[in-house]
């Protein structure tokens, strides 16, 4: 099946079901940004909208990929998938994650989802810092990668959301943000 307008086409016999493409928010940042720290309080504020932490499924697609290391296009594609299975709803999804669009643009189930639109949530740099440093050991922290991340983020994503605010408040700025979208 190929996408066309709002269905699905077969391209042999042009046989049509309906298919939804839909708008997909990606809510992008560095590792220590707030990213799981705001996401209960999104889900609260889009009430219209599925959100994801991306994160809830990656041992389970690590596990999937062992003894090989995860196959990250095939997981962010996973997760373009889920968003397109959500649209059919009627919803746009949300995903908290750190994607960058260039990882999304030639996936194969991208056909499938509407206009993509990123934000990043940032924090300043000795923030990021002391959020990473203060994680249990058992969390990567990568801290200077991180820091450059977030630096490279802040540069090609031109919506930025600061998480300077509760978590609460944060989530309602990120909220309105997407209402403008979808």
């Amino acid at each position: 099946m190929q996408p066309e307008v709002d269905g699905a086409v077969c391209p042999v016999c042009r046989s049509s079901e309906p298919a939804r493409r839909l708008p997909l928010v990606v809510v992008t940042g560095a590792s220590g940004s707030g990213k799981t720290t705001v996401f209960p309080h999104l889900v609260a504020a889009l009430e219209d909208c599925v959100v994801f932490d991306v994160d809830w499924l990656l041992d389970s697609f690590g596990a999937a990929c062992a003894p090989d290391p995860v196959d990250w296009p095939a997981f962010r594609d996973s997760w373009l998938s889920i968003a397109h299975g959500v649209a059919q709803s009627g919803r746009p999804t949300v995903l908290l994650c750190p994607f960058m669009p260039e990882q999304l643009a030639d996936l194969p189930a991208r056909n499938w989802i509407g206009d993509i639109h990123f934000a990043v949530l940032d924090c300043p740099d000795q923030e990021r810092r002391t959020r990473l440093e203060a994680r249990p050991p058992w969390r990567a922290r990568e801290v200077e990668a991180q820091i450059a991340f977030g630096a490279y983020l802040r540069k090609n994503i031109p919506t930025v959301i600061p998480t300077d605010r509760t978590p609460a408040e944060t989530a309602r700025a990120v909220a309105e943000w997407v209402r403008e979208l979808v």
